[in-house]
């Protein structure tokens, strides 16, 4: 039996018996430098190497600036713009939904923070105009899912430092395609709501409750502007950008809006270290990702791969088909850095830029979000709404193909992630 069986099957067992990820992942490892007599050492030195890169911090930071966001009042004021921007329209609650994830996707930096910070607003508001609940959660998954793609992504810095592609050129390569899901998230609820008969009640737009939204909450609009700004100004980097975003959103929510207690930032604080604590699996899959250039793997699945098609445009889809199935059991960051060491090499075979096979890498992750058995959206989702995640898995399947289509869009019209980047720093050389 060849050793990379040997591994396949070990990782898959431990896997299905329930084993966690990163220890599933470490043993495999330590297996695999076993087969192949190299000194465990090489996990330490990992270990401590994963940890150190500066652009790390970025993670953390913007998780606590997000959570400070919503518990500080700038996220319920991103949700009244947005209510009084989409107006009582058919499923204006749905839509409004999809908007300020859209919106507060641009502080937090994670799918799951994001559907947490929304959704605890919207998912009551929607229950009680009548929506099904599993529809209304799933919306609310779906469009937290956002949180990954429109920048700061979290995904999209572990993308950056595995593949050492530019974290800005990445940030600005996610605007568009955002925008795109999050166009085809509000059609996909409408139609729906149309359908069911939800919503439609309250006030239609008009400027004046707008513009006093808009004033109100000019201070939360001021986040992304300043973040974004900031990075693409030149003022600061990434980094600098995730503690500026912490010392803003302190400022507001102590002084401006002066919602901010002590009790709400100690629990801020316990959700950013519970959210971050998923970096632990950095250590095992990192080595794991070393480990496929002894064992010669990615040259073997560029054979394997090539040898039924060398058309870049079915490879990306043959390539997405595995993303999203291995999403559904495989946590999104332990996903990135295993298998952008395996597939970059061959997306860059075939000419495809390496900042748009990070989108496309992110939105396939995005899909695994809305997937059981571990569908991270979904499982917040389903404690927000209270309801299970087999209820809500059946709702979200319309906004899955949503994300689908956006997948195909992207593959076939790649100048959607690549023009801004193009634009604003010059092609990559």
């Amino acid at each position: 039996m060849s050793p990379l069986l040997i591994l396949a099957i070990v990782f898959v067992a431990l896997t299905l018996i329930g084993v966690p990820l990163f220890v599933s992942v470490g043993l495999t490892t330590a297996l695999a430098l076993f087969l192949i007599d190299i000194p465990y050492t090489l996990l330490a030195q990992t270990g401590y190497g994963s940890l150190t890169p500066f652009p790390l911090l970025t993670i953390p930071l913007f998780v606590l600036a997000g959570r400070l966001m919503e518990v500080g009042g700038m996220a319920t004021r991103m949700i009244a713009i947005a209510t009084n921007l989409v107006g009582a329209y058919r499923g204006s609650m749905g839509l409004v939904t999809v908007f300020a994830c859209m919106l507060f996707a641009a502080l937090s930096g994670s799918g799951p923070a994001t559907t947490a910070a929304i959704g605890s607003v919207t998912v009551p508001a929607m229950r009680r105009e009548g929506y099904d609940v599993p529809f209304a959660a799933a919306i609310t998954a779906s469009a937290g899912a956002l949180g990954s793609l429109i920048p700061p992504s979290n995904l999209m810095i572990i993308y950056g430092l595995v593949s050492e592609t530019s974290i800005p050129r990445l940030f600005l390569a996610g605007l568009l395609p955002g925008l795109l899901v999050t166009i085809l998230l509000m059609i996909t609820t409408y139609i729906v709501a149309r359908r069911r008969n939800y919503g439609g009640n309250g006030e239609p737009f008009s400027w004046s409750p707008f513009l006093k939204a808009v004033w109100d909450g000019k201070w939360s609009i001021g986040a992304p502007v300043l973040i974004l700004g900031g990075i693409y100004g030149g003022v600061f980097t990434p980094t600098e950008a995730a503690g500026v975003a912490v010392f803003y959103s302190l400022f507001v929510g102590l002084f401006i809006y002066r919602e901010l207690t002590l009790q709400k930032l100690i629990e801020a604080l316990r959700f950013t270290a519970l959210l971050t604590g998923i970096l632990i699996l950095l250590t095992p899959t990192l080595a794991f990702g070393q480990l496929t250039a002894f064992y010669d793997v990615p040259s073997a699945v560029q054979q394997s791969i090539t040898s039924i098609t060398d058309n870049p445009y079915l490879v990306l889809i043959l390539i997405g088909v595995f993303y999203i199935f291995i999403g559904t059991f495989m946590e999104s960051l332990a996903q990135i850095v295993l298998f952008t060491a395996v597939f970059l090499p061959l997306a860059v075979s075939l000419g495809i830029d390496p900042v748009f096979f990070g989108i496309f890498t992110v939105i396939t992750c995005e899909i695994g979000f809305l997937t059981p058995p571990l569908g991270a959206n979904l499982t917040v989702a389903a404690r927000i709404s209270g309801i299970s995640i087999e209820r809500i898995s059946v709702a979200v399947l319309p906004f899955i193909l949503a994300y689908i289509i956006g997948m195909l869009v992207l593959i076939l019209f790649p100048d959607i992630a690549l023009w801004l980047p193009n634009t604003f720093y010059g092609e990559a050389k």
